[in-house]
């Protein structure tokens, strides 16, 4: 069997757009099933990381090409006919993406919190089932020391939440009390999530949930503590809502001129606030040219809330400076823990070499000789050929890296 290598496999933001995401999202329910299929197929170890950012495969896989988005839509329930490349990285580039997911680095909204968490459920969930062993947690253990380190070290995590308390206010400002107010929720995504928690941090009561796929609406609402609507109900959600957080991001406009005008109307010009959350944008743009529609995408709230990007950036430079030490503490822990096997294996050579010579000669002393010169000849053979290759300055430096010495013993 070829050595086991860290395999991650699947689609994400970058190589697949919202809708399939979306599609390709596995139940937990599915789940026992998909990983022993992956087992039988070739990982030794997996989890499933299926969030709105991405659906993968992590584990550890003895070199075979496992064919993972088949078995990935498959367990969706979908046609695996006409999928993308999608994402497939081996080794360093692997443990890389497991790191930034961790800390979030490789989320479409930079520092959201709930990566983490999902990632860690993942892996308690495949530990559960008995598909996650002692062969993922170091990488992922350190994935979530480093992922520590970024929250503790840099205030990444506060872009996300602070466009979250900018809408907060923003609503104040126009409605008032929050708690007499109505939200609706479209989409799943995890910034719907944040800047709708923080609405209810600020008061507000009231919130319903539709999204394209009504199980994922089920999720945000039991999420939220919400209510579920339906997406064919959508003009009599968006004449009753005072808020609307947008966030299905499917490339089409789910909320359009046409239907806020209609809302408008039949909220007797009642003003109402959207933040569109999308991308790409869930909005149509000439909704913002309607009185009594306040439309705020991403970068408004971000503008309304961060101190500035080029701090943003600053941010995240020191995060992923702070990814790359650990990442570095990692493998140099790993080297070590390897080079110890190598030590005791050189240990034990040498035990056997001194028993050996004991049982011969019986002497101490004499047997000490045998086993210098045993223990000295196949090093000494190899010290000649260095020094007739790279000259007598070869044979020291291979001296002083393996001994450490710089000078001779006096």
């Amino acid at each position: 069997m070829s050595a086991l290598r860290l395999v991650v496999a699947g689609i994400d933001h970058r190589t697949a757009p919202a809708d399939l995401r979306d599609r390709l999202q596995i139940d937990d329910a599915a789940l026992p099933d998909l990983l022993a299929r992956f087992r039988s197929g070739g990982f030794a170890e997996a989890l499933v990381l299926s969030t709105c950012d991405r659906t993968v495969v992590a584990g550890l896989a003895d070199g075979a090409d496992v064919a993972v988005l088949p078995m990935l839509a498959a367990a969706a329930g979908q046609p695996s006919a006409d999928l993308p490349a999608g994402l497939r990285l081996v080794g360093e580039e692997a443990e890389n993406y497991l790191f930034a997911v961790a800390s979030a680095l490789d989320s479409q909204i930079v520092g959201e919190p709930q990566v983490l968490g999902q990632l860690k459920a993942a892996h308690r969930l495949a530990q559960d089932l008995g598909h996650a062993d002692a062969g993922l947690a170091p990488i992922l253990d350190a994935a979530y020391a480093a992922a520590k380190r970024v929250r503790t070290e840099t205030r990444i995590a506060e872009g996300p939440v602070s466009m979250a308390t900018a809408c907060a206010r923003l609503c104040r400002d126009l409605h008032g009390d929050l708690a007499r107010t109505t939200a609706l929720a479209i989409g799943p995504g995890d910034m719907v999530a944040l800047l709708v928690e923080q609405l209810r941090a600020a008061g507000l009561r009231d919130v319903v949930c539709v999204a394209a796929r009504r199980r994922r609406a089920e999720a945000l609402a039991q999420r939220l503590s919400a209510h579920v609507g339906e997406v064919a109900d959508l003009p009599r959600l968006l004449a009753a809502a005072d808020i609307v957080v947008a966030g299905q991001g499917d490339g089409r406009y789910v909320v359009t001129r046409v239907a806020v005008e209609q809302a408008l109307k039949a909220r007797r010009r009642k003003p109402i606030f959207f933040a569109d959350a999308a991308v790409p944008r869930d909005v149509e743009p000439k909704v913002e040219a309607l009185d009594g529609a306040f439309v705020y995408d991403l970068d408004d709230l971000e503008r309304v809330a961060a101190e500035g990007r080029a701090g943003r950036e600053a941010e995240v430079d020191r995060a992923r400076a702070i990814l790359a030490e650990e990442i570095g503490r990692f493998r140099a822990g790993r080297a070590e823990r390897r080079g110890v096997s190598a030590v005791m294996r050189l240990r034990g050579r040498f035990e056997a070499a001194r028993n050996r010579a004991l049982a011969e000669t019986g002497d101490a002393g004499r047997a000490t000789e045998l086993v210098i010169n045993r223990l000295l000849h196949e090093p000494s053979e190899r010290l000649r050929r260095i020094a007739a290759d790279e000259g007598e300055e070869g044979a020291e430096a291979a001296l002083k890296r393996l001994f450490g010495e710089d000078e001779e013993e006096g």
